[in-house]
């Protein structure tokens, strides 16, 4: 397992901050709204980062194609798999670093047309920087905002260079 990014105390603070369009509510309000808006936009793949938005979208039937899920939510409440998916693929992506490994399964996952979950040792927020720059153009990359609701990250060329942008901010390893 190599780390190619691990993220710095600067960039955790930025990161708080929505990185898409928030949408509030508990998740059947999030999921109308969610609903309404796959069915305006027309996105080529849907993408879920995170075990609650993950579930929330399997079981309102929005099924994204590309779930990346650490079977815990908030650190310490396992997630069942709840879902039959193609192909699973489990990945090393400590907390706070994004790996080689995990950027690969994500660019593999998003050029196959399988509905596949990547199951992450550690943790996977950071790698929606990674599924924001890999997805093709009006995709979808949704994640939870603890607390508040979900975030949905319409990627535009714009959008793919803000997540470069953060991880060229990131410490980068030298190997």
């Amino acid at each position: 397992m190599t780390t190619e990014y691990t993220l710095t105390p600067e960039l955790r603070i930025k990161l708080k901050d929505p990185f898409g369009s928030l949408i509030q509510g508990a998740p059947v309000e999030t999921m109308t709204k969610m609903k309404e808006l796959l069915e305006t936009e027309k996105p080529p793949k849907i993408i879920s980062v995170g075990d609650i938005v993950s579930l929330n979208l399997h079981k309102h039937c929005l099924h994204p194609q590309l779930t990346i899920i650490d079977n815990v939510s908030l650190r310490d409440h396992a997630i069942p798999q709840e879902d039959v998916v193609e192909k699973t693929v489990y990945v090393n992506n400590p907390q706070g670093t994004i790996t080689r490994e995990a950027i690969l399964a994500v660019k593999e996952a998003l050029e196959r047309n399988e509905h596949t979950h990547i199951v992450v040792k550690g943790e996977e927020d950071l790698l929606t920087l990674i599924a924001v720059l890999y997805a093709p153009e009006n995709a979808f990359v949704v994640y939870g905002q603890p607390y508040s609701g979900i975030v949905v990250v319409k990627v535009t060329s714009e959008k793919k260079a803000q997540a470069q942008e953060f991880l060229n901010a990131m410490k980068v390893s030298k190997s």
